[in-house]
């Protein structure tokens, strides 16, 4: 993560999921893998809705070619998690998504997603231009100072 994770204002975008009963796992919390579909589905909302990406027909496509998550407080139904999307880096065919998922003040994961965009067809890495790279680029975190 480049950022503060706890820091709020450090996430350009936020979007409001509620956890649903088959997310509770037989220990009475939402399981880990939840957290990562929580995190996926937030990216590729933002992309359909906020950067334009065709999901169907588009030329490219992102591949998460690497993820992680980082598990910081219990979270259970019925509770709304609040999740945080940053762009940690942007490079020309990639691009790193960092998440905080926050139930209340309390934050109970971070993580982030690394998508490579590739042609749809011949699966090979494509430069990210607009729709997305300008979409992109509003949720990137400033450099840190040299």
């Amino acid at each position: 993560m480049n950022g503060p994770v706890n820091d709020r204002a450090a996430y350009r975008h936020w979007r409001d999921v509620p956890t649903r009963w088959k997310d509770n796992d037989v220990y009475g919390h939402v399981n880990n893998v939840v957290h990562y579909s929580l995190m996926d589905t937030v990216i590729n909302t933002w992309l359909i809705e906020e950067a334009g990406l065709d999901i169907h027909e588009g030329p490219a496509i992102g591949l998460c070619v690497e993820s992680r998550c980082s598990y910081r407080a219990s979270v259970s139904f019925p509770q709304v998690i609040s999740v945080g999307l940053r762009i940690g880096h942007l490079g020309r065919s990639s691009v790193r998504y960092e998440l905080a998922l926050f139930a209340g003040d309390t934050l109970v994961a971070e993580g982030d997603f690394t998508h490579v965009f590739v042609d749809r067809h011949t699966r090979r890495p494509v430069e990210i231009g607009p729709p997305l790279r300008p979409a992109m680029e509003r949720l990137l975190l400033p450099s840190p100072p040299a």
